[in-house]
């Protein structure tokens, strides 16, 4: 028999734009193929702040942000047989996609061609219509879609891997990154420090290109063998056809030309931070080195659970500021000014 409805606390954007606060919502009950999960830490993705004031008209209220989900497994359904109380497991993007279309077959949900469903603010048969994700103190999910999480990793430098993580590691994984290999990561923030930490891991050579030489000084730190400076021209022009790979993470529409020339024959730049429309983009650069320009989204459930692995068996994990529940409204703020290395993580422990 399935459990009943649960009452939950969680913390709610009421409207879009409006300040977030502590409401009570309602979780389904446990199905045959369902994960009851107590929520420990939830990461502050960029893209619940842009949900949270509809900045891509796509957002349905009221919402509970959190897509950066680790927790431990509280109960199960009949039907689930791998996962026992006390595992910690994690949850990301997505909790549900079609399952039958090409994309779903080959473990990209992300891509899958009726469209996924979003962690929060997506329509569903669940309590309120829609879903609410992790800044809550408990979650209901599909075995499908959840994730184990090493018992080697502190858990809130874990939960930014659910989002920025596999965000920088599936593009690394697709274009198979490794030794002998010279990256540049562009832009130093959530996903450019991931990225940094991921390609170093893989055994590439690993560039950081920003615009600020103390970012420069920040991602040796991280793992970066070298800084490039893209506002220094002739800098430039000593990396031009050096590159296998770039991995850009710049958050906002920008001109991708000055970055083409950087790329060997056949090299190719991946946009994983901006989303809408650019500057012209000029074709000569990709026509005369055959070089291209790609973007990519996270990733499936199966390269999420690949990169966790990694990430334990490397001990990689997101630089974070754990913050309580009630701090979000202001590090909203914050990360409007960029003023946080690299990611917020909510500790949930704080929610009553």
């Amino acid at each position: 028999m399935n459990s009943p409805l649960r009452s939950v606390s969680a913390f709610c954007a009421p409207t879009a734009g409006a300040a977030l606060g502590p409401v009570k919502i309602e979780r389904r009950p446990v199905g045959p193929r369902d994960v009851l999960i107590e929520i420990d830490y939830c990461g502050v993705c960029h893209s619940d702040l842009h949900m949270a004031r509809n900045d891509w008209g796509m957002s349905l209220f009221p919402m509970v942000p959190g897509h950066e989900i680790i927790g431990r497994v509280v109960s199960t359904g009949a039907e689930v047989t791998d996962l026992a109380a006390g595992k910690r497991v994690g949850v990301g993007c997505l909790v549900d996609s079609c399952r039958q279309c090409e994309a779903c077959d080959d473990h990209l949900e992300q891509y899958c061609v009726k469209g996924f469903t979003l962690t929060y603010s997506s329509p569903t048969r669940d309590p309120g219509g829609l879903t609410f994700g992790g800044y809550s103190k408990q979650i209901v999910v599909d075995r499908n879609y959840v994730v184990t999480v090493p018992e080697t990793l502190d858990p809130a430098g874990a939960a930014p891997l659910l989002c920025a993580g596999i965000t920088t590691w599936s593009p690394l994984a697709h274009w198979k990154i490794g030794p002998g290999m010279t990256v540049g990561v562009i832009g130093l923030g959530g996903l450019g420090h991931m990225g940094v930490k991921f390609a170093h891991a893989l055994g590439a050579r690993v560039v950081m290109i920003t615009t600020s030489p103390q970012k420069g000084e920040d991602a040796r730190k991280l793992g970066a063998d070298d800084v490039l400076i893209s506002s220094d021209a002739k800098a430039m022009a000593g990396f031009a056809g050096k590159f296998d790979f770039l991995l850009n993470t710049i958050p906002v529409p920008h001109d991708f030309n000055a970055y083409m020339g950087l790329l060997k024959r056949d090299a190719t730049m991946c946009i994983v931070g901006a989303i809408g429309p650019a500057a012209a983009l000029n074709t000569a650069p990709l026509v005369m080195g055959r070089r291209n320009i790609a973007g990519s989204l996270i990733g499936g459930i199966k390269e999420t659970q690949e990169m966790l692995d990694f990430a334990g068996l490397n001990n990689i994990t997101a630089d974070v500021e754990v913050i309580d529940v009630a701090a979000i409204n202001d590090a909203y703020g914050r990360m409007q000014r960029s003023d946080v290395k690299y990611r917020f993580v909510i500790d949930l422990a704080t929610l009553d």
